[in-house]
């Protein structure tokens, strides 16, 4: 992934309702291996259910808002993430909504998908032991996973 300012993520938000952006909290983009991810995806700190996923289409940032479901699915079950496709308990998985883009999320349209609870499916594709996981996996699953994020990026744009 190309690296991200300040600026870019601020301006990226294709989604974003008045009051969302308000006090958007900035990860530390200076610790960030940029080189290691397919999207950035933090959590706010200060609305816990409120997440932000940003990343690069057609050489420039998009950013989504989602929201969090208020529960997480039933404890001692498997769940996988949308994104990632990462096998792990339900617990660490959520529904996230977004709103549509544009008058559509305005009038409350939303789309939803389960993804990792913490927004790190960058970093999960990544973490097993190299035995485990050859850097061939890695790239197809880093692959699959960008295109995943860009086909959600797509349908919340969707102005029909």
């Amino acid at each position: 992934m190309k690296p991200l300012t300040e600026t870019d993520i601020r301006e990226s938000f294709v989604n974003a309702l008045p009051g969302d952006l308000d006090r958007l909290p900035i990860p530390g983009l200076h610790e960030m291996l940029w080189d290691d991810r397919e999207f950035l995806g933090w959590r706010d700190p200060q609305a816990h259910q409120r997440g932000y996923i940003v990343h690069w289409m057609d050489d420039r940032p998009v950013g989504l808002v989602v929201r969090s479901a208020g529960s997480s699915l039933r404890p001692g079950i498997a769940a996988m993430c949308s994104l990632c496709h990462s096998p792990q308990p339900a617990t660490q998985v959520r529904l996230f909504s977004a709103p549509k883009a544009g008058d559509a999320g305005a009038n409350g349209d939303t789309i939803g998908t389960y993804i990792c609870e913490d927004l790190a499916c960058s970093l999960l594709i990544r973490v097993a032991p190299p035995h485990l996981n050859p850097p061939e996996q890695i790239e197809r699953r880093a692959s699959g996973l960008a295109e995943r994020v860009q086909g959600f990026t797509t349908n919340v744009m969707k102005t029909a």
